[in-house]
């Protein structure tokens, strides 16, 4: 070893970072772009279909779809449940499956990605959110983001180590591309595709989700996701909530995450995959009569949460069915994310316990303890931390609260930990690839690529 301080290799920089040649950077830069317009290509099939279903342009898509009749609701939310069950059943009849799940395959290191069949059912997943299905927008542009590293990996011939990295960084890089958070995208694509922040892996994924989202700027919006009134530095109050709230929310993502288990172990096969999901998405509609902020992916809902507008029991209630929605349609066989359901699940049973907190600890009430549910709720129910604080802090540009953000999300994922050793992600793997991805003893349920 060199008595030299100065020629000591840092421990975040393997000599590994050289295994990576010009070529694969080039492909970066390619997956970059596909992730970017795919991302914009799912968005833009988002857009139409809620137009045609509700004559939704702007604001907030709840609202478009409310102030239509119950019975076009109804009818829509009917239609939704049968568009998503035919075109999986034909998927899977005719098309040879949904192409592919990114995390399975990063994370067993086999298999690989249609980026065909990807992109079919991204447009699948997006139309089913479109017609009010309560699971994420943004699952189809990280598979598409994924599918585009896997294609490129492919027509170059890249070593399949290299190839599982742009497939990593692909999905990072959508994420990024259709919430407007770029470095969360990063961090989404180490933390929980590859459980490593060393140098080599770190460049790659800020490079990929740097490109994308600046590619989807060409027709997204470039601002935060989520509208909040400017907040105060966080008082002692608001510390003392956030200390508290961790180990609640832990809980509470534990039952989440197993709620999401059951849901995704008795997903229907064969011939109930044509009624199941027209009776969870007809469900749907029956409650979107009194409870519009339910339809959808859940961003209305978080921003119902962000305004601090909410009464107690409203918010209460809220937080109970958003999470029973989002696993009925999980559990009827639709396609989606779960990232954004979770995030307005934490927002507003933050905001509700923040309500009881202020009757507690007399004070006013801020839109921040929605913000801290939020993250902390995230931050335990993907088991990333680092990805869920930044995810928070990008979407809404509340950088003042990082402090009990950060208090509330450590005590959230330690808890949760605690109680339930899967993630959101891993809980939707089939039960054979959950033991495959799982060590033998203690660490991460992820394998390091």
């Amino acid at each position: 070893m060199s008595s030299d301080p100065r020629g000591t290799q840092q421990a975040n920089v393997p000599p590994r970072l050289a295994d990576l040649p010009p070529r694969f950077w080039a492909m970066l830069v390619l997956t970059g772009i596909g992730a970017g317009l795919g991302a914009m290509a799912m968005m833009a099939v988002l857009r139409l279909v809620q137009h045609l279903a509700f004559s939704y342009h702007s604001g907030e898509y709840s609202a478009a779809a409310a102030r239509h009749s119950d019975w076009r609701l109804f009818a829509v939310l009917a239609l939704g449940g049968f568009v998503t069950g035919t075109g999986l059943w034909a998927l899977r009849r005719y098309g040879g499956g949904t192409g592919g799940e990114p995390t399975e395959i990063v994370w067993s290191r086999t298999g690989d990605l249609s980026l065909s069949r990807t992109l079919l059912t991204g447009i699948l997943s997006e139309v089913s959110v479109a017609l009010g299905c309560s699971l994420g927008r943004e699952a189809a542009p990280q598979r598409t983001g994924a599918a585009a590293g896997a294609f490129v990996g492919q027509r170059f011939s890249l070593p399949a180590e290299q190839r599982r990295l742009l497939i990593a960084c692909g999905a990072g890089a959508g994420l990024a591309a259709v919430y407007n958070v770029p470095f969360a995208g990063a961090l989404f694509a180490l933390e929980i595709y590859l459980a490593t922040m060393s140098l080599p892996l770190v460049l790659p994924a800020l490079l990929t989700s740097g490109i994308a989202t600046a590619v989807a700027w060409l027709s997204l919006s470039p601002h935060t996701v989520y509208h909040m009134a400017s907040l105060a530095v966080p008082t002692v109050s608001v510390a003392v909530f956030a200390v508290l709230l961790g180990p609640v929310m832990g809980v509470a993502s534990a039952g989440y995450v197993k709620a999401i288990t059951w849901a995704s172990d008795r997903r229907p096969k064969g011939a109930m995959l044509l009624l199941e999901p027209v009776v969870a998405f007809s469900l749907l509609g029956l409650l979107a009569f009194r409870y519009p902020l339910l339809l959808g992916n859940g961003v209305d809902l978080a921003q119902f949460a962000f305004s601090g507008s909410g009464a107690l029991a409203t918010l209460l209630l809220l937080s109970l069915l958003k999470p029973l929605v989002t696993a009925g349609c999980l559990r009827s066989g639709a396609t989606g994310g779960l990232f954004t359901p979770t995030l307005s699940f934490g927002a507003v049973l933050g905001a509700a316990l923040g309500h009881v907190w202020v009757l507690i600890w007399p004070g006013p009430f801020t839109p921040g303890y929605a913000l801290i549910g939020a993250a902390a709720l995230l931050t335990a129910a993907i088991e990333a931390p680092a990805t869920g604080v930044a995810m928070t802090v990008e979407l809404t540009g509340a950088v003042a609260f990082t402090v009990p953000i950060l208090l509330a999300s450590v005590g959230a994922t330690v808890v949760s930990r605690r109680l339930e050793t899967r993630s959101i992600y891993s809980a939707r793997l089939t039960p054979i690839r959950q033991a495959q991805t799982k060590p033998t003893s203690g660490g991460s349920e992820r394998p390091a690529t």
